[in-house]
């Protein structure tokens, strides 16, 4: 039978380990302080994190709406060439605006981020400031916020080939 089922709670406890930082002679209010820093730095990082997340799902859509405006655009573009449809510029213009769209919503994906992190930073240095987090590092760059900008590039690419015929995809 355990030691705590019988009644003797402090057999019980004597079992449990005695972090180190306590067992040199720090005061427990130190310790939770401490490892109560530490989760709120682990706190920072995985909102961080989540923003990311939240960028490429931004992303993935607008590589969705742009890639399928662009082959709806070209599609239509070359059957007219050919003569195999007569004029449609309807669903020629469909993929312009789908293109259109997708680069719109990539530049609005990429301001909110950096928005939502100005943010994130400026709080995360108040608390610093505070004496309430000890870690010193800063968040570093970004690599989708990185892909997210070429994508915009890219699109606007997409956007000069199909607007006004000049670009790297004529």
């Amino acid at each position: 039978m355990p030691p705590f089922a019988s009644g003797d709670v402090y057999a019980a406890m004597s079992s449990i380990p005695i972090p180190t930082a306590i067992a040199v002679g720090e005061k427990p209010d130190h310790v939770s302080v401490e490892l109560s820093s530490r989760r709120t730095d682990m706190s920072f990082l995985q909102t961080r994190m989540t923003a990311d997340q939240t960028l490429m799902s931004v992303i993935r859509t607008s590589v969705a709406l742009i890639s399928f405006g662009f082959a709806m655009y070209e599609l239509f573009t070359r059957l007219t060439e050919q003569r195999a449809l007569t004029t449609t510029a309807a669903p020629r213009n469909f993929g312009i605006a789908l293109v259109y769209l997708g680069v719109g919503m990539i530049a609005v994906g990429i301001a909110f981020h950096i928005q939502f992190m100005w943010r994130l930073r400026r709080e995360r240095q108040e608390m610093r400031a505070a004496g309430l987090l000890h870690d010193e590092n800063g968040f570093p760059l970004s690599l989708t916020l990185v892909v997210a900008v070429l994508l915009l590039l890219l699109g606007i690419g997409a956007i000069a080939s199909v607007s006004f015929g000049v670009g790297p995809f004529q």
